[in-house]
């Protein structure tokens, strides 16, 4: 009897393995974390300001196609000695002339033109990837804190567990006559706090993940790549002196330096005046005859002659150089500033992520131990819990510090596209 009652044991523990390898079998393969990288691109594609910038392009190239076309010429008509007195008092002495005005450009006004379209067109493509690198910048920080928020949903609840095995193990003591019944009562209340934290961080883990998504244009309901905090440099190391050279602000104040140029150039070739001629041909209607003519006209520039207008292009152009040499002292001092901020944030989060960290974890442990076993007291081992679980959110705190401040310290020296491309 007992031979077939194991035997039948032994059947059933075979088709239930068989049943859990084809359930293993035939489960969908979880679906891959959303990484920052594909969020970037996610938001580069739907976010407002990425199509302003192409806006900005579009409008610099037709600029471009605008400031290369040639004036157009013009065509008129007159009809002289009508409607008059005498021989004129009908069309019998009219005399109708049909002339085309062809303005001729002078002093290399198109040339300048084309040249202020195409600076402010690089300004608008350095525009455009100033946006892009303030993009990532912007889901860099809201992907960080998403992911923050789950190791911190991941820390609350792991608090909680650990506040109802104290709570059960209070209890036990309690009943077993080795502890007050307040132990019991100061154990739920830590368990009641523990439970509101985790409520606490779920329900900041939805905003920051219903943020995150409205950036990118999509909803994040796939997990996260929870690894992404977790990088961190090298121990300090002696730094290179900061330089502006080649960064996106640096290069935006060049092609304003640019443009200021190119509006220099223009102003000056305005002051040279136009000409504009005009063949023709002149019909006389009492004789039939027609007749050929020329004319020229040139502009006087007796009120305006220009020269205030290079003197308020001189004066823009001026401000811009001087606006350049300011942005490079910005840059450096801010990139100089970020990376102190970076290096000193990875400093804090390689303490509280090492040695701090795995202290609280081993006095937890030891306290948690001892109060099982009467060595010591609750309220050691809640200081012990309290230490560990404010270690444990610091170390998460640093990591997004960090972070953070690598993601501002990559936007400042963000490299500038080159004009090629």
């Amino acid at each position: 009897m007992h031979r077939m009652f194991a035997a039948l044991l032994a059947a059933v523990s075979c088709v239930s393995v068989a049943q859990a390898q084809d359930i293993a079998t035939t489960a969908p393969p979880a679906a891959p974390p959303l990484t920052l990288d594909q969020a970037v691109a996610a938001a580069g594609g739907s976010a407002p300001a990425a199509d302003a910038a192409r806006a900005d392009i579009a409008a610099a190239e037709a600029g471009r196609t605008i400031a290369g076309l040639r004036p157009n010429p013009t065509v008129t008509t007159e009809v002289e000695n009508i409607v008059g007195t005498g021989p004129y008092r009908d069309f019998r002495g009219a005399e109708t002339t049909v002339g085309l005005s062809i303005p001729i450009e002078l002093g290399g006004k198109r040339s300048a033109r084309i040249a202020v379209a195409d600076a402010r067109t690089m300004r608008a493509l350095l525009a455009a990837a100033i946006t892009e690198a303030d993009i990532r910048l912007q889901v860099t920080e809201l992907y960080v804190n998403a992911v923050a928020a789950e190791r911190r949903l991941a820390t609350a609840v792991d608090q909680a567990r650990i506040a109802n095995e104290a709570l059960n193990a209070a209890r036990v003591r309690v009943r077993a006559g080795r502890a007050s019944p307040i132990e019991e009562q100061r154990a739920d209340v830590t368990r009641l706090n523990a439970e509101a934290t985790v409520e606490n961080a779920r329900r900041l883990l939805d905003a920051a993940r219903l943020n995150l998504g409205r950036r990118i244009g999509q909803p994040v309901t796939g997990t996260l790549d929870l690894a992404a905090l977790d990088s961190l440099p090298a121990a300090y190391g002696p730094q290179l002196a900061p330089t502006a050279e080649g960064t996106l602000a640096l290069a935006a104040a060049d092609a304003d330096l640019a443009v200021a140029d190119a509006g220099v150039r223009l102003a000056r070739s305005q002051r040279v005046p136009d000409v504009t001629v005009g063949p023709g041909v002149r019909r006389f209607s009492e004789s039939h005859d027609t007749a050929a003519l020329f004319s020229i006209s040139v502009p006087i520039p007796l009120f305006n002659s220009g020269r205030a207008a290079v003197g308020q292009a001189s004066a823009e152009r001026t401000r811009a150089e001087a606006q350049r040499r300011m942005t490079a002292l910005d840059v450096e001092q801010a990139i100089l500033d970020a990376r102190t901020e970076a290096d000193n944030a990875a400093t804090n989060a390689r303490t509280a992520n090492g040695p701090a960290l795995a202290a609280a974890q081993e006095a937890a442990r030891i306290a948690r131990i001892g109060y099982r076993e009467g060595k010591f007291g609750q309220l050691d081992l809640l200081d012990a819990e309290r230490t560990l679980a404010e270690t444990r959110l610091a170390a998460i705190d640093a990591l997004v510090a960090y972070q953070n401040a690598r993601a501002r310290l990559e936007r400042l020296t963000a490299p500038a596209p080159e004009q090629g491309n």
